[in-house]
């Protein structure tokens, strides 16, 4: 039987972490969570108005999301491993991977553990329930946990003192600068302390969450009374405090602020002996959901919520590893913690500090530097040719950090501001820059009297202050700013600019894989299309009604747009290969993605899989998906490539039926059913050979990469001994050579 699918899933659904968070990758081996079992109570995968045969694929298909997630992270931090790398990098991946598993906790974590505690036991496509899926996190996460501290401790802290890079504690330092040391702690951080202490007159202080505390036990010599207080390490200083060391060559060494605070702890309790201290962490729930009423003002409404967001319960709480029993117990107690929640650490806690090691100058200690080139088709000229002129030529693809995004889509914005002929630019937001150029000329268009319309998403997770911030500075300029639509989150990366050229009126557009952030553009791989192309320039249109307005199209002539099309389309896509495949025509499904975890895509995928298609997928973090499995997938390889680029595209090439398609979505359940997303095809022949040579690198089998095997581990590749190539290495040698 045929079961045909809605282009809707269960809204019981999880929604995942933001895509923003620099996430990184060798690699690590584990068995997925039910593997080898069926799923007892799993959702039915998929019901569609599509054509793919659910009812005959087996219930233990997918592998679990969040598991697959941490191993995501387990590939940072083998990066961090990797003695092939430059030192000060491998540190930066220490520090990447302790943001990303925080963000982890902070999200999905505390979806999970809602669900457990409301008794909302709605089981994963895996077939588990919340309070499994907290077990089996929690138990690797301690595992991956203490492998990231005995990197640091074993590997990186040694290695960087080979390098004159020290790491010091306080029982290391010498006299002299315990001396100087005092002086500054007196100074700088004595005045910044609040210790509170906990007895009937002084209740357990709030702990906010993602803060470095020091649990203090102290004891009056007098009473023999024994007391608990707390010290917050400051989070408006360093983490480390600098010193420099044999000069006049000024070698750094680095004191973590805990130890400087402990070490004077007598200062802050005069007249008590300091009985014991350790270093905690706490990780609170970050996730809030905002009550979209019509009636009320969606900013009052998020601001509202931002201010209880320190304030959510408590996931996750790290301590070190020499922390005893009791104090253990007491912390528990009063911050109401499972004990299935703490995660011991050996060494310091929250390596995210790491980012200040990074920043020492020692050029020859990180990646060399990589300048994107300027695309060629708006290379510099003896006579100056405008981006509008280029366009009628013909549409550019843009591949990023590889080619500049000042040089190409800042200009193409900062261009069109400055234009006399430019009656209107019309721009989503999703994530920008602190000091954005973007916003920059946005305000300069509406001050020169275009009209400029701009959707800035203040609900995109984590960037809310900042976005809430730029929606004021841009009205206060004049720019009529939208705030996204009831319900969904406008994700999609779209620019559309409106030019009177004679008795014409001409649309350019941008439609791109990444955020309008200059910053990021230079450390995030993505791709996007600059167009002239009158279809693509009136779908442009009437999104951008339909965001600003009540119209509700759902119906492009180039476009996907989620939530209505995108997963249909890509759904239909893959039955026209198969139909095609069925025909004698050579068929192949190229999908590039950060995640893939929707059911009815990856059902698609396996059907066409049974039916003979090849399908090749690189994803950089998580998969759901399980490749190689005899009569189910064995036709589908799965690679994750990571690197000093965070691969960001979103990318698919349907060979039989010869369509590219670009755009912001991820396949899963937030993108497809709760975002507004485009997808856009990309035909000009010049450009789709592009796009090709792009997926043939990261498929290539010489490409280091990691594959994914059917029990959910993943494996590096090529094996050793053989010749390897690095895909983001190839592509920066290129650019270098030939410009674009």
């Amino acid at each position: 039987m045929i079961v045909r699918v809605s282009d809707k899933v269960s809204e019981t659904r999880d929604d995942p972490t933001d895509d923003g968070t620099w996430s990184a990758p060798l690699a690590t081996g584990r068995s997925a969570a039910g593997e080898g079992r069926a799923a007892p109570g799993a959702p039915p995968a998929a019901t569609s108005d599509t054509a793919v045969p659910v009812d005959a694929l087996p219930e233990d298909r997918y592998l679990n999301r969040e598991l697959s997630w941490l191993d995501f992270n387990s590939r940072v931090l083998a990066l961090a491993e990797d003695a092939s790398l430059p030192l000060l990098e491998r540190a930066k991946f220490l520090a990447i991977f302790a943001s990303n598993l925080d963000e982890f906790y902070m999200v999905r974590v505390a979806g999970l553990k809602r669900r457990d505690e409301t008794g909302l036991s709605v089981r994963s496509a895996d077939g588990l329930s919340p309070r499994e899926q907290l077990s089996l996190i929690a138990k690797r996460t301690q595992e991956i946990a203490e492998r990231h501290a005995r990197t640091f401790l074993d590997r990186i802290v040694p290695e960087l003192a080979a390098e004159g890079i020290d790491i010091v504690r306080w029982s290391e330092v010498t006299e002299d600068e315990r001396v100087r040391l005092t002086e500054y702690f007196n100074s700088q951080v004595f005045p910044v302390l609040t210790p509170l202490a906990v007895d009937p007159a002084h209740p357990f202080p709030y702990i906010s969450g993602l803060s470095l505390n020091l649990a203090v036990t102290v004891k009056d010599s007098t009473t023999g009374g024994e007391h608990f207080a707390r010290v917050k390490v400051p989070d408006n200083v360093d983490r480390f405090v600098q010193l420099r060391r044999g000069e006049p060559t000024s070698i750094p060494a680095f004191l973590p602020m805990e130890e400087l605070i402990a070490a004077h702890l007598d200062v802050l309790f005069p007249g008590l002996q300091i009985v014991e201290h350790h270093a905690f962490r706490i990780t609170r729930n970050a996730d809030f959901e905002v009550e979209e009423d019509r009636d009320e003002d969606l900013l009052q409404a998020l601001e509202r919520e931002l201010a209880r967001r320190r304030f959510g319960s408590p996931v996750r709480l790290e301590v070190a590893d020499d922390m005893t029993d009791h104090m253990l117990g007491l912390l528990l107690r009063e911050l109401d913690v499972d004990p299935g929640d703490v995660i011991q650490v050996p060494g310091l806690l929250d390596l995210s500090c790491l980012w200040q090691v990074y920043g020492v100058d020692r050029p020859m200690l990180k990646d060399a530097p990589f300048v994107p080139a300027t695309h060629s088709a708006f290379g510099e000229r003896e006579t100056p040719k405008s981006i509008f002129s280029t366009l009628r030529d013909g549409d550019v693809l843009l591949h990023h950090p590889y080619d500049s995004f000042s040089t190409s889509v800042q200009r193409f914005i900062e261009q069109a501001a400055a234009d006399p002929h430019v009656l209107a630019i019309k721009q989503t937001l999703y994530r920008t820059s602190g000091d954005s150029p973007i916003v920059n000329a946005l305000i300069a268009a509406a001050e020169a009297g275009k009209q400029v319309v701009t959707l800035v998403e203040i609900k995109a997770r984590f960037d809310e202050q900042a976005n809430i911030a730029w929606a004021r500075k841009l009205e206060q300029a004049g720019v009529h700013v939208v705030y996204g639509l009831v319900g969904l989150k406008t994700h999609c990366k779209t620019c559309l600019v409106v030019r009177r050229e004679g008795s014409t009126i001409r649309r350019y557009c941008h439609i791109g894989t990444g955020n309008y952030n200059p910053k990021t553009a230079r450390l995030y791989e993505d791709v996007g299309l600059i167009t002239a192309d009158e279809e693509i320039g009136a779908d442009l249109t009437d999104l951008f009604n339909s965001l600003t307005g009540y119209s509700r199209k759902e119906n492009y002539r180039n476009l996907l747009v989620a939530p209505f099309g995108v997963r249909a389309g890509i759904v239909d896509r893959i039955e026209a290969e198969v139909r095609a495949h069925r025909e004698g025509r050579d068929s192949r499904i190229r999908l590039k993605a950060n995640a893939l975890v929707d059911e009815q895509v990856i059902d698609a995928l396996y059907w066409a899989s049974s039916e003979g298609v090849r399908v090749e997928v690189v994803v950089r973090g998580i998969c759901a998906l399980k490749p190689g499995v005899p009569g189910l997938s064995e036709n589908i390889e799965v690679r994750s490539i990571l690197g000093r680029f965070l691969e960001h595209s979103r990318v698919l090439h349907f060979k039989a039926i010869d369509e590219y398609w670009i755009g912001s979505a991820d396949m899963m359940h937030r993108n497809l059913d709760r975002r507004v997303e485009v997808m856009a095809q990309v035909r000009d022949g010049r450009l789709t050979e592009q796009l090709g040579a792009m997926l043939d690198s990261a498929m290539d089998t010489t490409t280091r990469c990691w594959v994914l095997q059917s029990d959910g581990s993943w494996s590096a590749s090529p094996a050793s001994g053989e010749t390897v190539r690095d895909h983001q290495v190839s592509l920066m040698r290129q650019r270098r050579y030939t410009g674009s």
